[in-house]
């Protein structure tokens, strides 16, 4: 099966979906036990959220990286994970876009959008791209304060997955709604599963 180029596969249900964070025990424990991000977690720095399990386990090394030993799944609700969308801004200006009007959107988004290449269950990169959003000011605040529904420690969980011993969460494509695929960059067929 072909997949668009650009496209947000995750897990998700009717209300919620599931992105990724790994960060030091500090860190993750307080978040786990507060349900909520809480210090030292710091709301000043841009935080990047992953929907793409494999991504994550690819950034962090399989939770063995320094500073990234705790793999954590956020439930977050879909309102509050397509506002990030809807007020975002890439990394990098489209082919055809002004400089000057990008970098001017760039500033004053207070969402990232940066598509890297998608990897597979031995972490080798894939044809096709995977979004990750970097949140910051009024973001962060809304991530931290309403978005989040659950904070769940699944590094256990990814040692049985890269071991084979249990499967990698079933993702699928996020139904994007009219007009985010413009704003993110995402392919025009990006809502479905379908050819580039």
């Amino acid at each position: 099966m072909d997949v668009p180029y650009r496209q947000i596969r995750a897990a998700y249900t009717e209300e919620t979906v599931t992105v990724y964070q790994a960060y030091d025990p500090a860190v993750a424990d307080r978040a786990v036990a507060a349900q909520r991000f809480v210090p030292p977690f710091k709301r000043e720095r841009m935080t990047w959220v992953k929907p793409s399990f494999h991504w994550m386990m690819y950034r962090s090394g399989w939770a063995a990286k320094p500073g990234q030993t705790r793999v954590l799944a956020i439930q977050v609700s879909r309102d509050g994970f397509e506002w990030a969308l809807a007020h975002s801004c890439p990394s990098h200006p489209g082919p055809s876009e002004d400089q000057r009007t990008w970098a001017t959107r760039l500033r004053e988004s207070p969402v990232r959008i940066q598509w890297d290449p998608e990897r597979d269950a031995r972490l080798h990169p894939l044809p096709y791209r995977s979004i990750q959003i970097g949140l910051s000011g009024e973001a962060v605040d809304r991530y931290v304060d309403e978005w989040i529904v659950s904070i769940a420690d699944i590094t256990a969980a990814v040692g049985a997955i890269r071991a084979g011993a249990a499967a990698p969460p079933a993702e699928r494509p996020y139904p994007l709604p009219s007009g985010l695929a413009g704003v993110i960059g995402a392919s025009p067929d990006a809502g479905r599963a379908g050819r580039r």
